[in-house]
């Protein structure tokens, strides 16, 4: 049985969803939250599998309780279901751990079944979502080229490079990818930290982090 604990500050709305939840003999809600704060709490005492969350909410929003809940149980499943489709909200809940973002149109037998994905440990983004979250990174991606392009004078193949250690890449990762010698690959990270202002890779990713 997966143990869901329901989040919204529209009753009527969490009710109607209890209700298609019972349908399914997999599922058991255990509760109802009606901001962030009582979420938090509720997954303390009723140890949900699947937190169905809504974002807009007063005390304490979804992104937040997201952020909290997770922080405190990396082990529970949270799936953002909301009628918002902001681009924002979509990538921090993402960032701060939600396993899925659906909207409140989504179908019955839908709903159940990502839940049941969530729970097996899938990303939930339906196409709709995902291109939003494609466009929005590939904006900030952009973003950033051209501020260390302007404001830190790096070249194309720097550029290339910045982004890949910000994305996590190893010197020997970076090398291989792009076909240079692990010498070649370091000259180039030395270049960057030193164009940049930056003593070490955490401080190099920190300011690429902070130019959007």
């Amino acid at each position: 049985m997966i143990k869901v604990l329901l989040v919204d500050d529209q009753q009527i709305l969490a009710e109607g969803i209890k209700s298609v939840l019972q349908t399914s003999a997999e599922l058991e809600v255990v509760g109802i939250a009606s901001d962030g704060v009582r979420a938090v709490e509720a997954c303390k005492t009723l140890k949900p599998d699947v937190v169905l969350m809504d974002i807009r909410m007063p005390n304490m929003n979804g992104v937040v309780a997201t952020k909290r809940i997770k922080e405190a149980d990396e082990n529970v499943k949270i799936i953002i279901l909301t009628t918002f489709d902001d681009s924002d909200y979509i990538l921090s809940a993402i960032n701060n751990g939600a396993s899925g973002y659906l909207l409140k149109d989504i179908g019955a037998t839908a709903l159940i079944d990502a839940i049941k994905n969530a729970y097996a440990g899938d990303t939930i983004l339906p196409a709709k979502i995902a291109k939003k979250i494609t466009s929005a990174a590939a904006l900030v991606s952009t973003d950033k080229e051209y501020k260390l392009r302007k404001a830190y004078g790096l070249s194309e193949r720097e550029v290339e490079i910045a982004l890949m250690l910000y994305d996590g890449f190893t010197n020997r990762q970076i090398a291989a990818a792009l076909k240079l010698s692990d010498g070649t690959a370091r000259n180039y990270i030395s270049t960057i930290y030193l164009k940049l202002g930056a003593d070490n890779r955490n401080a190099a990713m920190e300011i690429i982090k902070n130019l959007s």
